[in-house]
This record gives C-alpha cells, structure tokens and sequence, in this order.
C-alpha cells in the first residue's frame, strides 16, 4: 500500500519530531513505525508487512540505540527472538492468541520471570537467584501471545529502601532518565516501563504502584497509565511492598493499548487472596468502554479543590484549564468538590507525602502499615528463591552495608542514596509484627481515604436545589501526587492521561479517579478525553530528547529535605 494509504488505515500519528539522530526511529520495511499502537502492528503481522520476529528486532535495535541515553532497560530477554518466532509459526498456522499475539512487552524489573533473565528490584543481592515461577501477571502476558522483551529499570527496591533517593536508580539499571528533558527526573518507581514506552522503544509496558509508582512516572514521561484497584491484578510473583496497597498495571501511548494490556492482566489468582475479594468486580472487557468524544455529553465530573487543585502548580495548571474547557464545550459539567478527609491526609502544600505523621502520629500514618507489611512479605518472597542466601529483610539490609560502594548502605555512602536505606532499616524493627498501632493505622487509612475521601467527594450535592448526583469521576491536575496518594491508600484505582506540555516543553497530564473496581468508567471517560483533545490538539506531544548529551548525576532533588542535594549534571 501507498505511504497515505498507510496513513489514512494506521490512523492520525504524529510525525517525528526534530531531535537527536540517535533517536530518531527508523522505519521497518518501508513502514512508519513512531507512535506505532497495538492495534495497528496487529493488522502489519496480518498483513504480512513484517513478522513479530522483525519487529522483536526491531525494538531490541532501539533499546541498543537509546539506552546508553536512558537507561530504562536493566536486561533484555536473550529468548525474546526465539518466542517471537514461535508466535509467527503459530499465526501462519492460523492461530492468533488475541490482541497482544507477537507484540513485544517491557515487564518492571520486580517481576518474577522463569526464564533465563533476572529478577532483582534493581538490587545486587539478588543477581543469580532462581525464581520458582513467573509472576501471574507474566504467565497471563505469555498466554495472550506477548513477547517478554526483556525488563525494565525502576526505583531499587521500589522505593522502599530509603526515604530520600534518586527516582529511577538502582544499582543494576543506573540512572534512568526523562526522555523530554534528560536532566529531569523520570519519577518513579516504575521509571524505566514509562520511559521505555514514551520512547518509543516498546508498545507496552508492565509497572507496579504501592503509592504514585505507576501514574507519577506516567505523568512525568507523558504516557497513559492505568493504577487499578488493589486486587484487580495478582501481585504473585511480584517483589513486594504492601498487601494493602501493592498493585500492577500497564502503560502504553494511548488510553485503547494500555486497555488491551490491561483485559490480559486482569484476572483472579489463587495465591492472591486480594484477587478474589467478595466485592470483585471485573467486566469481560475493558476495551469494549472505550468510548470517543461525543460521549461526554451530559457527563458531569468533580473537580477536588483544597490541597488539590487550588495548589496545582500555575504553569500545569493552565493546561489542563484548557482542557477542562474542552470538556464543558462538549457537554459535560465540572462542579468543584472537596475531599473532607484532604487537610489530615495531605501535605499543606500539595506533595505527596507517604511518611506523613510516621513518627510523632504512627496510628494515623499510611508508612506504618508499609513498614509492617514489606517485613513480612519480603520474608516470604525471598523464601521461595533458590540459589541466593538472602532470606529476609536483615539479609538485605547487612549486603547494602557491605557493599556500600555499589548499594550505599548508610548515609554518605552513595549519591543517589541519601540517607543510605533508613527506611528497610526501620521496617526490620517492626519485626513484621501486626500490633495494634499496625491495626489502627490501616483502618483509619483506608476510611479517610475511602468513606471520607474519594467516595464521599463522588456524592456530589447542589447546594442551590439540595440535589444529589452521583459523579463520573473525579478530575486532578496531580502533578504533586496529593490525590494519587489519597487513592493509594483508599486501594482505589486511578488513569492518567498525557493533555499537553508546560512552558518548559515537559509533560502535562490530567488523571482520572473513582471508587474500587470502577475501572470501566475510568476507561470510557478517560477514552473520550483523550479522543477531543487529539480533536482540538492533535495527537501527543512526543520526546525531543533535551539535554542528551549531559548526564545526570544520580541524587535526589528532595523538597521535604531542604539540605539535600538536587538533581545534578555533568558534562559528558
């Protein structure tokens, strides 16, 4: 087919922007291959335009491209080409497996994988253990047909280990990096599965979230990202944080690819009791509640003012204004509500703050329950492995400590570790213990978080006619994470949504939230934004790989620390 052919059937892509030679994307076969979506690459592999094994290739060549820039990609899958070839026989049998058969998926670097990678949180102690299987959520992608490329970079530990460090480092990955803006930080946990999807170096992309780990870096690196309710995906398999808050979703560069991942994804386990909750509710596809922009007509959304909006930062602020116009063109209405719980559950000035009230009120504080929990599930993972002798937290802790050089173990030891690993420090001498200040910590958590928080501010009531609606969802210009924490908490599900760039040329995103096991809602309105603003805007606002050529110096820039160091760079 004709080059416009292509176009008008692959539907409305951005062309690539003017950046860096090493980054730009070549074509495969003659055939446009930038901001390339599932859908589209499934109908190439039908139609014979390139093989799953070529594009497999293909994608290996930009990660070798790229990620002496990025650093988003720990290791790559040495079977990836193997399997790839395996799905094409079985397509040229005439056997598809669904929408993600032969399409090449990045899984974070905490996710069990039974094959010949590794498996380590980004951490040196745990190079060379043997996983007993692969996590659920890999043996669900693995049956859709995917191709586990390889695996992606991420906060070490998931952010866990300290309280002040550098987002997107660990040891075995390095410093991954914002593909808009190299010197800027690429937010974290789940760092490098954003990256790697927002340049262009895979379609998708597996992430974790105990608290902002899936939708910060979705923000930050201008992707969509979908967080669902803790319970919706298993978390076996996975190295864990917290029972009550740990859960895993995709990414992808449109609202349609991250809901494909996620019908693969989402499913019951039987090792994971949060999976088989009474009030679970799943539909038999996600993808069937896309819907386009027409549909927002009639809707109405809340917008949560105190410490959410009215302290979105102004730049930001201004883009999503924009968009919300949009919306009320449109047809929908957008009412102002609050959060009763916002002034105890987030920070006076709008940051996420997960620590909070950790020492002088531990009842009332989101980090006592983490701290319990990450003693005894790390406990219980590292008990299955084989061939490594890390058994338990205090394993972990003594090998950072002997390793200061490469795992900065105290305070002073390494740059991107600030205050070396405090934070596993203090989870050690909760010995796991459920005691009572464990007990009441969770239950006022998810309460405020829950009755008081999210599903009180969907309650809307007019107060002209004292009428009651039930809202669509709620709106957040969340940069400063303070309603992703608030959903973090309340084990509630969240999607985010690129909308734009700020005056600095980095990504805007505006992110959508509802009550538990409403992911269809936030699907089908997330959908229809997304298709008016690529109406007035055009498609999303790709990378153009600033600052390429200096290199970040890991440390953290810390607002809750003053005397922390901020980000830094050096010449290469």
């Amino acid at each position: 087919m004709s080059d416009e052919e292509d176009y008008v059937l692959l539907g409305r892509r951005p062309k690539q922007p003017s950046m860096p030679k090493a980054f730009h994307l070549p074509k495969l076969n003659g055939h446009d291959m930038f901001e390339i979506t599932v859908s589209e690459l499934q109908h190439l592999f039908v139609s014979g335009a390139f093989t799953s094994k070529q594009y497999t290739q293909f994608c290996l060549d930009r990660i070798q491209r790229t990620n002496q820039y990025l650093e988003a990609v720990i290791e790559t899958n040495p079977e990836a080409l193997d399997i790839a070839d395996g799905l094409d026989n079985e397509r040229r049998q005439g056997q598809t497996r669904g929408p993600l058969h032969g399409v090449p998926v990045l899984v974070k670097d905490n996710m069990a994988t039974a094959d010949r990678m590794q498996t380590t949180a980004g951490s040196w102690a745990l190079l060379g253990c043997t996983v007993p299987k692969d996590a659920h959520v890999v043996q669900l992608l693995r049956k859709a047909g995917a191709v586990i490329i390889g695996k992606a970079n991420m906060d070490e530990w998931a952010g866990m280990r300290g309280s002040t460090y550098s987002t997107g480092f660990s040891a075995r990955g390095g410093q991954c990096r914002n593909p808009y803006q190299l010197i800027k930080e690429p937010s974290g946990s789940s760092s490098g599965s954003a990256v790697s999807v927002s340049a262009n170096i895979v379609p998708l992309s597996l992430g974790t979230e105990t608290d902002t780990s899936i939708i910060g870096p979705a923000i930050a690196n201008g992707v969509v990202g979908i967080k669902p309710t803790v319970g919706l995906t298993s978390k076996g398999g996975v190295i864990p944080i917290s029972e009550t808050q740990d859960s895993v979703g995709p990414f992808g560069r449109t609202v349609a690819d991250a809901t494909i991942a996620l019908d693969v994804i989402a499913g019951t386990d039987e090792d994971d009791k949060h999976t088989k909750q009474p009030a679970r509710y799943q539909p038999h596809s996600y993808f069937a509640h896309l819907a386009d922009r027409h549909e927002l007509k009639g809707a109405k959304f809340g917008l949560p003012m105190k410490r959410c909006w009215e302290l979105a930062p102004p730049p930001q602020r201004a883009v999503v204004e924009k968009v919300l116009d949009y919306i009320r063109a449109a047809g929908a209405e957008i009412v102002p509500v609050e959060l009763p719980c916002a002034e105890e559950r987030i920070h006076p000035d709008g940051h996420w703050d997960w620590e909070r009230y950790g020492e002088s009120q531990p009842e009332i504080s989101e980090i006592t329950v983490s701290k319990v929990e990450t003693y005894y599930l790390m406990r219980e993972y590292l008990s299955k492995l084989e061939n490594t002798p890390m058994r338990s937290l205090e394993d972990i802790v003594e090998y950072n400590d002997q390793n200061s050089g490469s795992e900065g173990g105290h305070a002073g030891d390494h740059p991107a570790f600030y205050d070396g690993q405090d934070l596993f420090r203090r989870c050690v001498t909760t010995q796991g213990i459920k005691d009572e200040t464990y007990h009441t910590a969770l239950k006022h958590c998810q309460s405020q978080c829950r009755t008081n928080g999210i599903d009180a501010a969907l309650q809307y009531t007019d107060s002209r006619t004292g009428e009651s609606t039930n809202l669509d969802a709620l709106l957040f210009c969340d940069i400063k994470m303070a309603g992703q924490c608030i959903a973090a908490q309340a084990g509630y599900p969240i999607v985010a949504i690129p909308v734009g760039l700020d005056p600095d040329g980095m990504p805007v995103s505006l992110t959508l939230q509802h009550t538990a096991w409403q992911e269809a809602k936030l699907i089908k309105w997330a959908s229809a934004i997304e298709d008016l603003c690529l109406h007035h805007q055009g498609p999303r606002a790709t990378p153009t790989y600033k600052d390429h050529l200096r290199k970040n110096v890991p440390v953290e820039y810390a607002w809750k620390y003053p005397g922390a160091p901020k980000w830094g760079t050096s010449q290469v």
